[in-house]
C-alpha cells in the first residue's frame, strides 16, 4: 500500500514521472534504455538502429566499477552526458541524458517498482532480490528508494541496500544510481550511494522546508524532494563529487535552500549572506553557489570566489578545487596577479578562485587608470562568493573593490557572523556588523538546527583551570612546568573516552592543543618530547600504552614570520620539528617547505585519503596558536585543549566547531577542555553559544560533571532495580525485560557520558557499586533481549500503555573492547586490492609493507578471534599471491561469504550426524547470542531419533540422544558459530 501510494504520488500532475510496469528486470531495461537512447539521437544516427554489437559497446561503458565513477561520467562534457560508438569508419557521440533538458527537452522520467535483481554469479550463496521503487532518468537508473511498513524502522532499508551493494546488485545498469531514499512511511531519509564498506549512517540526511522544519512523511518527502524538476536537480546540480575522498556527495537540504536563496538574489541584483554554523559544509555550499550563479544568471561575466591568504596553507581552496576537478564549469586557481588579470580579461565565463590580496594588488597596483584594459576589467559584471567573510575580507577592502568594481554583486559565507553584540572595531563610517556589509540574511542555519539535524554535533565542555583564584588573568599562574605538565597529564592520561582509545588501533581520535604564544607552544612541545622520552615525573599510564605503544604522535605549527622579533628563535625551533616529523613519517620537508609540510599536516590530520586510514601515517596531537583553528575540517579531530585565556565569542565558537564534526558511532560530542581562568571561560562560552544559536544553549552544550555524576548514580539504581543482577535477567517474564532494556538504554546513555570527563578513572566504578566486567555482562544479556524484541516487535499491542518505549535504532554507546576492530581490517585489505582509490603510487614495496601492516593486525585479532583471523588470513594471502585477485570485489562481502559457507558446513555436519532439521538449526546459529537457543524445543520436535538410531552402530537411548545432541549444539554454537557471527 505505501509503494502504491508512492508511485501514485509520484506520477501525480502534469510532466511528473510515468509509471512503468511492464519493467521489471535487467534485460527489460536496457531494451526501454535503447529505444529512448535512438529516439534521442535519431540525427546522429542517421535515421539508423543500433546494431546489437554497437549496443555492446555502449552497455560496456555503463559496467561502472563505482557509485563516484558512474558521478564522474554523469557531470558530462558541457551539460550533455555522452556516450561512444564505433560505426565503421566513423565515431558516433550520443548524448544519453541533457542536464540543460531539466524537466522538458529530451528528458524522459520514468519509475518502476519490483525490479527482480537476479544472482547471476552460481558461485556466490546469494539470493535473488525484489527492489521496490526506482526513479529512471532517459532509461538510467538514478534514485532508488527502499520502503518499509511502520513497524519498521527506516533503518533497516539502510542496512538492506548495504546489503544488496555488498551482493554485487547493484552493477550492470543499476551502477549509475547516485541517491538512496529509505522510509517508514513516516520517517524518510536520503542519502549518496558508496560501496557497502563505504556507507555511513551517520550520513544520512532528513528533509527540510527553507525555515528548517522536518519533512519526514514520504508523500510529503517525494512532494518536495522527488518531484520533477526537483529530482532531476538534485543529480544534475546539487551532487557534488569529492575527488580528495572518491565519494559523492549530496547536499543538505539546508545547503540546497541557500543556494537557491542566493539565485533568488541575483535575479534581484541583491547582495547578502548566509549564515550557516561551523561545520555544516559551508565550502561545499559556496563552491556550488559560486557555480551555479555562472550557470544560472546569463548577465553575470565571471564569479569569483574570493579567500584570505591565510586559507591557502588551510583546506578551504585545496577542498574547493577538489570539488571543481570533475566539474564541467571552468574552475581556475590564479597563479599570480598577472594570471588573475589575464583570467578577468579573457570572454571566457568561469569561475575564479583568487586571495584578496591577489585582488588588491591588481585594482592598486597593476591597472593603469583610463586604459582599455582598466576599462573592460572595472565594468564587468562580477559576483564575489567570499568564504569566512567575516575575516576574509575587511570592511575598509571590502569598500575599496566595491569602489572599483561598481557593478558587482556580494554573496558572504560565515558560520559567525558579527552582530550589534560582537561588531567590528570603529573605524570611521566603515560597516560594522554583517548584515551593514553584505546586506540581508538571505539563508540561515544556526548550531541548534544543526545539531538537530545530526549535521554537526553538540560540544561538551570542562573547565579544569585552577579553582578561587582572586584574578583569574593572572599568566604567572599559567606560564610554568607544575602547571603545564597538569595540563598535559590530562591529555596523555585521562583523555582515554574523549580521543577514542574504546575504538582500537587506527580508530583512535586526535586532539588540538592551543596555547597563547608561539613561545609556550614550543615549550609545550619540548616538554612533551621530554614525557615521552621518559624525563619527567609524568608517566603514561600502561593501559594507554597497550591500545597504542607508540603514543603520543605530536606535531606543531605556526607562522615562522608571525613575531618578527622572536622569527630566528622561531625558525630554529621549527626546522628540529621539522626533523622529528619526517623521522616520524618518512617525509623530506626543510625550512623552504613550510607551506607543504602544512599541507602535509593538515591531510595527515583530516584522514581523508586512504592513505591515513592506518596508524603508522596517524596523528594523535596538534600543538597550535591559532592556525587551524578555523577553516580547517577533520571529522577524527575530538577535542579541543585550551591553554589560554577566553577569546572573543566568534574565535570561541571557531575554534570549539574543528571538534564537532560527524565521524563514527563512538564520537557523540565536540569536546573541549580549557585550562585557564574557569569562571571567565564559562560566562563567555554561554554567551558565545547563544549569540550564535540564535538564543538558547539548550542541545548545543552538554551537561556538565556536576549534572551528570548524580543522574548516573541515579540510573544505575533503576536499574538495579529492574535487574538486580545480571544473572536474574534469563529468568525474567517478557514485560520485565521491556522495562530492563528501556533502563539499560539510559543507563548506558548517561555511563557513556560520564566516562568522557576528564574527573572520570575505571577504578572509580566501585566506589559507585558497579564493576565494567559486571556492565559487559549487562550489555550481553541487553543484546540478547533486544533482537528478541525487535522480531517480536510487530507483535506487540502499542495501545498497552504499560508498555516502555523502546528505542530499536539505540547503539550502545558505553560498551567498549579495544579488540582489534573488523571491519577496519576490512578497509585495509579494501585499500589493497583497490589502490585507485588512493593518491599514493602504489610501488611493490609499499603494497608489500601495507599487506604486513594486515596480517599484523589479523595476528592481533587472533588472539580474539582466531576463526575470522583464519578466513582473513586466507584472503590476504590469496591477494599476496595474485594482484588482481578480488580486484574491484567488495572485500566485507567476500568475507561475510566465507563465514557463510563456514558456519552452513558446520550445521549441515551436525544436521547429518544428529538427523535434525537444518532450517531450524540454522535459525539457532543466526540468533544465538549469550549461551541462550532461542528455538530449542523446536530443534528437539524436528529432531528424527528414528533416522538416527538406524544409521549409527552404537545408539544413544532416546532420553540420552536429546540431551547429549543439545549439549553437542551448545558447543557448536560458542566455539564454531558464535566467532563467525562476529561484525
Amino acid at each position: 500500500m505505501i509503494e502504491q501510494k508512492l508511485i501514485d504520488q509520484l506520477c501525480y500532475g502534469d510532466s511528473q514521472w510515468t509509471y512503468r510496469g511492464d519493467l521489471k528486470t535487467e534485460e527489460d531495461l536496457w531494451k526501454n534504455f535503447r529505444y529512448i537512447l535512438e529516439q534521442n539521437n535519431k540525427d546522429r544516427l542517421n535515421g539508423e538502429s543500433l546494431s546489437d554489437a554497437e549496443f555492446d559497446q555502449i552497455k560496456n561503458q555503463l559496467q561502472f566499477s563505482s557509485f563516484y565513477k558512474a558521478g564522474e561520467w554523469l557531470v558530462g562534457e558541457n551539460g550533455k552526458v555522452m556516450v561512444h560508438v564505433q560505426r565503421n569508419t566513423e565515431k558516433l557521440h550520443l548524448v544519453v541524458m541533457n542536464h540543460e533538458h531539466i524537466a522538458g527537452g529530451s528528458s524522459v522520467y520514468e519509475v518502476i517498482n519490483q525490479y527482480r535483481a537476479l544472482n547471476t554469479d552460481g558461485s556466490v550463496p546469494v539470493r535473488d532480490r525484489r527492489f521496490d521503487v526506482t526513479l529512471m532518468i532517459n532509461g538510467l537508473p538514478m534514485i532508488h528508494i527502499e520502503l518499509k511498513n511502520k513497524e519498521h524502522s527506516f533503518m533497516d532499508g539502510f542496512y538492506q541496500i548495504q546489503k544488496y551493494i555488498g551482493e554485487g546488485k547493484f552493477t550492470g545498469i543499476f551502477s549509475a544510481v547516485q541517491m538512496f531514499v529509505i522510509s517508514n512511511g513516516v520517517d524518510t531519509r536520503y542519502f549518496s550511494a558508496a560501496s557497502d564498506t563505504e556507507l555511513n549512517p551517520k550520513f544520512i540526511s532528513g528533509w527540510l522546508d527553507r525555515d528548517n522544519n522536518p519533512v519526514s512523511n514520504y508523500l510529503d518527502f517525494a512532494k518536495c524532494v522527488l518531484r520533477i524538476p526537483e529530482a532531476h536537480e538534485m543529480v544534475a546540480r546539487y551532487t557534488v563529487l569529492d575527488e580528495d575522498s572518491k565519494r559523492l556527495i549530496l547536499l543538505r537540504p539546508y545547503q540546497i535552500h541557500a543556494i537557491e536563496a542566493i539565485r533568488d538574489a541575483s535575479k534581484r541584483s541583491k547582495s547578502g549572506y548566509v549564515w550557516h554554523t561551523t561545520g555544516s559544509g559551508k565550502t561545499l555550499t559556496s563552491y556550488k553557489a559560486t557555480r551555479n550563479l555562472l550557470m544560472d544568471i546569463p548577465s553575470l561575466d565571471k564569479t569569483i570566489f574570493l579567500i584570505d591568504r591565510k586559507d591557502l596553507d588551510t583546506q578551504t581552496s585545496q577542498a574547493f578545487q577538489s570539488y571543481a576537478n570533475n566539474d564541467l564549469v571552468d574552475v581556475d586557481e590564479t597563479n599570480n596577479v598577472n594570471d588573475l588579470k589575464n583570467k578577468l580579461k579573457s570572454n571566457d565565463r568561469q569561475v575564479i578562485v583568487t586571495t584578496i590580496q591577489k585582488l588588491q594588488r591588481l585594482i592598486t597596483k597593476r591597472l593603469q587608470e583610463d586604459t582599455p584594459e582598466y576599462n573592460r576589467i572595472k565594468n564587468l559584471r562580477i559576483a564575489f562568493v567570499v568564504d569566512e567573510c567575516h575575516r576574509a575580507v575587511t570592511p575598509s577592502t571590502k569598500r575599496e573593490l566595491e569602489r572599483f568594481f561598481n557593478r558587482s554583486l556580494w554573496y558572504g559565507f560565515t558560520g559567525t557572523p558579527r552582530f550589534a553584540e560582537n561588531p567590528y572595531p570603529q573605524l570611521g563610517d566603515l560597516p560594522r556588523t554583517t548584515k551593514d556589509l553584505y546586506g540581508e540574511c538571505l539563508h540561515k542555519y544556526t548550531i541548534q538546527n544543526a545539531i538537530h539535524d545530526n549535521a554537526v554535533l553538540g560540544f561538551q565542555v570542562e573547565h579544569n583551570g585552577p579553582k578561587n583564584m582572586i584574578d583569574e588573568t593572572d599568566l604567572a599562574m599559567y606560564d610554568n612546568e607544575a602547571h603545564m605538565l597538569k595540563v598535559l597529564d590530562v591529555i596523555l592520561n585521562k583523555s582515554f573516552y574523549k580521543l577514542g582509545f574504546q575504538n582500537g588501533k587506527g580508530r583512535t581520535y586526535e586532539g588540538i592543543l592551543t596555547t597563547s604564544s608561539i613561545q609556550m607552544a614550543q615549550k609545550y612541545y619540548e616538554l612533551l618530547k621530554r614525557v615521552k622520552n621518559g624525563e619527567t615525573d609524568l608517566v603514561i599510564d600502561e593501559k594507554i600504552k597497550q591500545i597504542l605503544p607508540d603514543f603520543p604522535k605530536f606535531a606543531i605549527t605556526y607562522s615562522v614570520s608571525e613575531n618578527e622579533e622572536g622569527s630566528k628563535v622561531n625558525q630554529d625551533k621549527m626546522k628540529e620539528s621539522l626533523l622529528d616529523y619526517n623521522s616520524m613519517f618518512g617525509t623530506k620537508f626543510d625550512m623552504s617547505q613550510i607551506q607543504s609540510y602544512n599541507t602535509n599536516l593538515n591531510k595527515r590530520l583530516a584522514r581523508k585519503d586512504a592513505k591515513f586510514k592506518s596508524r603508522r601515517e596517524q596523528l594523535d596531537l596538534v600543538i597550535v596558536v591559532d592556525r587551524l583553528l578555523t577553516g580547517f575540517d577533520a571529522p577524527c579531530m575530538s577535542t579541543m585543549f585550551i591553554d589560554r585565556q577566553p577569546m572573543g565569542p566568534h574565535d570561541l565558537i571557531q575554534a570549539f566547531s574543528r571538534t564537532n564534526r560527524i565521524f563514527d558511532k563512538n564520537k557523540t560530542y565536540g569536546q573541549i577542555v580549557t585550562f585557564q581562568a574557569p569562571i571567565l571561560f564559562k560566562e563567555a562560552v554561554d554567551n558565545a553559544v547563544k549569540l550564535y544559536s540564535a538564543g538558547g544553549i539548550n542541545g548545543a552544550i552538554g551537561a556538565e560533571w556536576d549534572e551528570i555524576e548524580p543522574a548516573f548514580k541515579k540510573s544505575l539504581i533503576a536499574l538495579r532495580v529492574s535487574a538486580s543482577t545480571p544473572e536474574v535477567i534469563p529468568s525474567m517474564s517478557k514485560k520485565e525485560k521491556e522495562v530492563f532494556a528501556k533502563m539499560f538504554q539510559n543507563f548506558d546513555r548517561l555511563f557513556a557520558q560520564f566516562k568522557s570527563f576528564t574527573n572520570y578513572g575505571d577504578s572509580m566504578l566501585k566506589d559507585y557499586g558497579i564493576t565494567l566486567e559486571e556492565y559487559d555482562t549487562y550489555a550481553a544479556h541487553y543484546k540478547n533481549i533486544i533482537e528478541m524484541l525487535k522480531e517480536e516487535r510487530h507483535k506487540v499491542d502499542d495501545t498497552d500503555p504499560e508498555t516502555p518505549v523502546i528505542d530499536f535504532d539505540y547503539e550502545l554507546m558505553a560498551y567498549s573492547h579495544t579488540k582489534i576492530d573488523y571491519e577496519y581490517i576490512i578497509n585495509l585489505i579494501q585499500n589493497i586490492v583497490n589502490p585507485e582509490n588512493t593518491d599514493e603510487v602504489i610501488t611493490p614495496e609499499l603494497r608489500q609493507k601495507k599487506i604486513d601492516e594486515v596480517v599484523s593486525y589479523i595476528d592481533e585479532l587472533r588472539k580474539d578471534n582466531p576463526k575470522i583471523a583464519d578466513i582473513m588470513s586466507s584472503v590476504v594471502y590469496e591477494i599476496e599471491a595474485d594482484d588482481n585477485k578480488y580486484r574491484g570485489q567488495s572485500i566485507l562481502n567476500i568475507v561475510e561469504n566465507i563465514k557463510h559457507e563456514c558456519v552452513d558446513k558446520a550445521v549441515t555436519d551436525f544436521c547429518l550426524t544428529w538427523f535434525t532439521s537444518k532450517d531450524e538449526v540454522m535459525y539457532a546459529a543466526t540468533h544465538y547470542r549469550n549461551g541462550e537457543i532461542p528455538n530449542e524445543s523446536a530443534i528437539k520436535e524436528t529432531a528424527d531419533f528414528g533416522s538416527y538410531k538406524q544409521s549409527q552402530e552404537k545408539t544413544l537411548p532416546k532420553f540420552k540422544y536429546y540431551s547429549r545432541m543439545m549439549a553437542e549444539l551448545r558447543e557448536l554454537m560458542k566455539e564454531e558459530i558464535e566467532p563467525l557471527l562476529v561484525r
